[in-house]
């Protein structure tokens, strides 16, 4: 792939661990520069670690910490949006795409990487996804980056088809790991998942494939 620049835009820490990182470590062993502009630290989120090492006013410095770590397990750079979990919703999507819209064009990226809206069952990866579509569509067409879109919904096949991406991230599994387990506060049911190494099991074999849809944008 000729990227210039790749953007993840996700609400939370580890949303691109779990989606991304095996497309994130496949376009850094290509050389490509990767930033995770990452929309809010994940405070509301209801795990604590198991066991419980964190609590509500605790939660977001652990998160932030664990984002970092994973990040310089994948490589990355990350940018903080700054927004308030569980809120994205309620900002105008208006502003949120003008702040999307300039660190794009910024980047210069010829790819961006975000949620499906509609698809993605949180109402924060909806609305931030939604403001990314918003934001790209404001840019000049000559000047645009390709949308991959990651649709996590159940059933959502049924509705939009076979994905237009599909990727095979064997290859980059041990750095996937890695950056999921960098999450602490959140990953330890997906851990006993994949420590159990049911090859069997449909979630641990979804983990091993990375699937996006492009967002198809008008030229004129």
């Amino acid at each position: 792939m000729n990227n210039k620049h790749a953007l993840v835009i996700f609400p939370h820490p580890d949303d691109e661990s779990f989606g991304a990182s095996g497309i994130i470590s496949k376009f850094r062993s290509e050389g490509v520069p990767v930033t995770y502009l990452c929309g809010t630290l994940g405070e509301m989120g209801r795990n604590m670690g198991n066991p419980v090492f964190a609590n509500r006013e605790t939660l977001s410095t652990f998160r932030k910490r664990e984002l970092e770590e994973a990040a310089r397990q994948l490589d990355i750079n990350v940018e903080l949006l700054g927004y308030r979990d569980k809120t994205l919703e309620f900002e105008p999507i208006e502003s949120l795409a003008a702040d999307l819209k300039k660190r794009i064009q910024s980047h210069r990226a010829s790819v961006v990487i975000t949620h499906y809206p509609g698809y993605a069952v949180h109402p924060d990866h909806d609305a931030l996804a939604a403001a990314v579509i918003k934001a790209v569509e404001q840019i000049d067409p000559g000047e645009r980056p390709e949308v991959w879109m990651h649709a996590i919904s159940n059933g959502h096949e049924e509705k939009l088809g076979e994905p237009d991406l599909i990727f095979d991230i064997a290859p980059y599994w041990d750095k996937k790991e890695a950056a999921i387990r960098a999450h602490l506060s959140q990953a330890d049911g997906m851990m006993q998942l994949i420590e159990n190494h049911d090859q069997r099991n449909e979630q641990l074999q979804r983990l091993k494939r990375e699937s996006f849809y492009r967002w198809t944008l008008s030229t004129t």
